[in-house]
């Protein structure tokens, strides 16, 4: 959704020209015991979370057994990339060409806070870092994905107008 109201980060850059996707092809960034590959969740935006958490599930698995198909690595158009899992709570990913963005997610972590009364309350706190290749997605259009992407996870329901 964030990538719907915030379409020229789901774009690419092609040698001397950009291109901006119609279709949101998630690529999900999967540690493999040689290094790195990136499974492609395709047409993420048209599937409910249950699906897209399924679909994840099965390539991540096919991507440790080294069962993954070019078809199912290729065609990404905006990248994730998940540390939390591995106990990081921040660090920035390097975009991979042709994407011009990737997505960091560091841990979430309970935390305190001072609200806006005053009162040190404990909230969980996600850290999430935008890389951009500045050919094509500069900060500005970064920062506002990011605000767009942070008010869906804080409110979900603003999804749905």
């Amino acid at each position: 959704s964030a990538l719907r109201k915030n379409p020229s980060v789901n774009s690419s850059w092609h040698g001397d020209k950009m291109t901006f996707h119609k279709e949101i092809n998630i690529g999900v960034a999967v540690a493999v015991e040689d290094g790195l590959l990136v499974p492609v969740i395709r047409n993420a935006d048209a599937k409910p979370l249950s699906v897209i958490y399924n679909d994840i599930r099965e390539l991540a698995g096919k991507a440790k057994n080294k069962k993954l198909g070019l078809d199912e690595m290729s065609g990404n158009t905006f990248t994730i990339s998940n540390l939390g899992m591995f106990g990081i709570t921040e660090f920035t990913a390097i975009v991979n060409p042709p994407d011009a963005c990737i997505l960091a997610v560091g841990k979430t972590t309970a935390t305190p806070i001072v609200d806006e009364n005053g009162a040190v309350v404990v909230k969980n706190i996600m850290k999430l870092s935008l890389s951009c290749d500045h050919r094509v997605v500069d900060g500005a259009v970064g920062a506002r994905f990011l605000q767009t992407l942070k008010d869906y996870i804080e409110q979900p329901a603003l999804m749905l107008l």
